[in-house]
């Protein structure tokens, strides 16, 4: 239990760190510690997996291009907003009801969905993230919160529940629109870093999903 608790430790704080580089632009000091030894070790431990060694290989070089970009920063800001504030059209709006829902933005099913899901778990939002909640950031967040609070439980059949319930939230409330989203940071990020970013969370909620499923087995 104790290795699983541990596992669950790296797996939350993976999550909300996918779940910070889709929330806002970073700032220079965040950017420049996309640089330092420290995330660079952290980024060839994920590489050691068989299942992310692409994806972190293609991260890192977006990485190195951005430490030779001109106003990298504000470059990568700007990358942000055309790719994520803007149009469909030109961008990819990074909201699940744009891939599966309906009606509306704003009054979709699956931000209903998401916004219940918040409510009957009682997690709150960050105040600065004012979106709808099926953002991509939002419902990441949401993930590392459900993992970490499982570690709160003692009895195996209890812990066994809560990872099928973190895999039961990858297979329908991530994986069901995540390929398409991906496809389309693909298409229309001309730099690449985010388009790697998305690449990269879809490897690991496919890795995690796995593991996850062995686990309940």
């Amino acid at each position: 239990m104790q290795e699983i608790k541990a596992f669950n430790e790296q797996r939350a704080e993976i999550y909300w760190w996918l779940s910070s580089l889709f929330a806002a632009e970073l700032t220079d000091d965040e950017l420049n510690k996309y640089h330092s030894p420290e995330i660079r070790s952290f980024l060839s431990g994920l590489g050691e997996n068989p299942s992310l060694k692409e994806p972190i290989q293609v991260f890192t070089e977006s990485l190195n291009r951005l430490q030779v970009r001109e106003d990298a920063q504000l470059e990568l800001s700007a990358d942000f907003c055309d790719l994520f504030l803007k149009s469909d059209k030109h961008g990819a709006l990074p909201y699940a009801s744009m891939y599966i829902g309906k009606s509306g933005l704003l009054n979709d099913q699956p931000a209903q969905d998401m916004a219940d899901l918040l409510a009957k778990h009682n997690v709150a939002v960050n105040k600065d993230l004012n979106e709808p909640a099926d953002h991509l950031a939002i419902e990441l967040d949401f993930l590392g919160n459900l993992i970490i609070r499982s570690n709160e439980l003692e009895a195996e059949a209890h812990m066994n529940d809560a990872l099928h319930e973190q895999a039961e939230f990858i297979k329908n409330y991530l994986m069901t629109w995540l390929p398409q989203f991906v496809a389309k940071c693909q298409t229309n990020d001309e730099f690449g870093f985010y388009a790697s970013a998305a690449k990269l969370l879809e490897a690991f909620c496919q890795l995690d999903y796995t593991y996850l499923e062995g686990e309940q087995d």
